[in-house]
């Protein structure tokens, strides 16, 4: 499975940016997947995961009640829906896979795509 996110760009504090990360391959349905970001400076940090088959979600406190992630496994395609924007949320943004059907756990996700920048103006 190799994954390539879209979706990202500039927008003004309060606005909102769809995510997508698309997956090649047949296997894609048996992955738990997940979005993480990282700014300039700062490690790279779980934002939102969801179950294999996307019937349970969790989220970083930072984000919940603003971003939504989902997935559609028909379209091998996982979204990050991110809503009221704030300046913090500015950094590359990353979709991985893991084996396990749901983790928040870093280290548990083995494919990572190579990401996409978001910035948040003030």
């Amino acid at each position: 499975v190799q994954l390539v996110e879209s979706g990202g760009g500039l927008v003004q504090a309060g606005g909102s940016l769809r995510l997508s990360c698309a997956a090649s391959g047949r296997t894609f349905r048996s992955y738990g997947m997940g979005w993480f970001r990282q700014a300039p400076g700062k490690e790279r940090e779980f934002v939102a995961a969801i179950t294999t088959n996307g019937d349970y979600t969790g989220y970083v406190d930072s984000v919940k009640g603003r971003f939504t992630i989902s997935r559609d496994n028909a379209k091998n395609t996982v979204y990050l829906q991110m809503n009221s924007l704030n300046p913090e949320d500015t950094a590359v943004y990353y979709c991985a896979a893991s084996t396990y059907a749901y983790t928040i756990d870093r280290n548990s996700y083995i494919l990572w795509g190579p990401g996409t920048q978001v910035t948040v103006s003030s």
